[in-house]
């Protein structure tokens, strides 16, 4: 059930080698065993980018690829950080005084966004110190989730030491907000699948109230993740935020027009849950009010009937202050055309008529195109990795994740697996000898795995 808490599996550790791996790099670490292991997986998307902060349901699924972490609780306030990555530096702070800087998202802050959600959720007094050595099999920046997997199994780790409950649900909510401590403006996707999935089925992410609804993929297709080797780290750059405030703009400027709050308005889904209107309608009135040319930070004021100075300290983030053209027609057409297709492809995953595949890759296809021209979170090595993936045999691939580099994903008839991955293998990483160096972990088949668990030694 998505309700309750995440699960505590007794294991034995020597049928288990990473687990028992991580115990032995532990207690050669800090001189004593670990009392219990925490495990929060990445995800993929396989439809609905950029919509989770709009207030739009995704569709994704859980991934083997995880971050796990060797946990002793301790008497002293201190916690003590270790990866078995040696290019990720220790760290340790006093549980008392967390300071999560947003200028450098290194590792550790991630961990620390986790710790301090939980810590302030409870109220603790007198929360408890922690050594902690961690092990990640996800690829960093490659829009897989890495740093919401560590946000998630940070916060798994705070609970579980400091001997509290949570469900999943509360969890998934908690982890969304603490993650904003490092500046990113996050939806709620990458926490939600972390906790909420379950083995075998992907699932459709609804936000307000969060749920999450069994999608069961059709048979005869695989999903298959290429790495495009381009690293995009969304707290270090501001596209994603500026992203964001494009979408949050459209949506005074549609709620305007239409007579509603604007001032109350912060998600496009709002404007369609107040107008009572379909997503298509929803198209159409952004083609009547919205034009595509660029806005400017003037014509917004003039719009709205505001002053320079209250758009920039009542609507703009104290980032966003120098930006000054906003794109919000090809924003908002992205968000509304996406949504609809992520609906769609929960109805044909459903249905399962015979030309299941066929469809679900032609929404996955027009998926990426409104990525790259719409919304402008593509770049040029994804826009070719999705080429060569439909070239070789993909029946639908697009880019998932942020974007800006990171990962596609791709449907794969199960039958031409071997000879796709073989050939994209030759066309894209075997043409650059740096790509070729990673490429094991930079294209594999995968399929849903399940969500954050506990692990304890049997």
């Amino acid at each position: 059930m998505a309700g309750d808490s995440p699960s505590a599996l007794p294991v034995q550790l020597v049928e288990q080698p990473r687990l028992q791996k991580l115990k032995e790099m532990f207690i050669s670490k800090f001189g004593s065993a670990p009392k219990f292991y925490a495990r929060a997986p990445g995800r993929v998307n396989l439809i609905g980018e950029h919509i989770d902060y709009c207030g739009y349901a995704v569709l994704p699924m859980a991934i083997e690829q995880d971050i796990l972490i060797a946990v002793e609780p301790v008497q002293t306030q201190i916690v003590q950080l270790a990866n078995i990555n040696s290019s990720y530096l220790d760290f340790s702070t006093n549980v008392n005084n967390i300071q999560i800087n947003k200028t450098k998202p290194q590792w550790h802050n991630y961990f620390l966004c986790g710790l301090k959600g939980i810590q302030e959720h409870f109220g603790f007094n007198n929360p408890t110190g922690m050594n902690c050595l961690l092990d990640g099999t996800i690829p960093p920046s490659s829009g897989l989730s890495s740093s919401s997997a560590l946000v998630c199994c940070a916060g798994l780790v705070t609970l579980r030491a400091n001997g509290k409950t949570l469900s999943k649900v509360e969890l998934a909510e908690i982890c969304t907000k603490s993650e904003r401590y490092i500046g990113t403006e996050g939806g709620g996707m990458d926490q939600s699948i972390s906790f909420l999935a379950e083995e075998g089925t992907a699932k459709l992410i609804e936000f307000s109230p969060l749920r999450a609804t069994d999608v069961r993929l059709p048979s005869g297709a695989t999903f298959v993740i290429a790495n495009s080797c381009v690293e995009m780290n969304k707290a270090a750059t501001s596209h994603y935020n500026i992203r964001v405030m494009e979408c949050r703009l459209a949506t005074k400027l549609l709620s305007k027009s239409k007579g509603l709050e604007w001032r109350k308005m912060l998600r496009l889904h709002d404007v369609q849950t107040k107008l009572g209107v379909s997503l298509e309608e929803m198209l159409t009135i952004v083609e009547e009010v919205l034009h595509p040319e660029p806005y400017s930070a003037e014509e917004i004021c003039k719009c709205l009937g505001i002053s320079l100075e209250e758009l920039r300290s009542q609507i703009l983030s104290q980032n966003m202050q120098d930006v000054s053209i906003f794109k919000l027609y090809q924003r908002a057409k992205h968000v509304y055309s996406e949504a609809a297709r992520v609906l769609e492809f929960q109805k044909i995953c459903s249905e399962a008529p015979a030309n299941a595949l066929q469809l679900l890759g032609e929404l996955m296809k027009q998926s990426h195109i409104s990525c790259r021209e719409m919304y402008e979170c593509s770049c040029p090595e994804l826009d070719r990795l999705v080429d060569i993936c439909l070239q070789f045999g993909a029946i639908g691939s697009r880019l998932t994740g942020a974007g800006w580099g990171g990962c596609t994903v791709s449907m794969v008839p199960t039958d031409k697996l071997n000879t796709f991955l073989k050939n994209v293998k030759k066309a894209y990483y075997q043409t650059d000898g740096q790509r070729l160096a990673v490429e094991n972990n930079n294209l594999f088949a995968t399929k849903p795995g399940r969500g954050a668990l506990v692990f304890v030694e049997a």
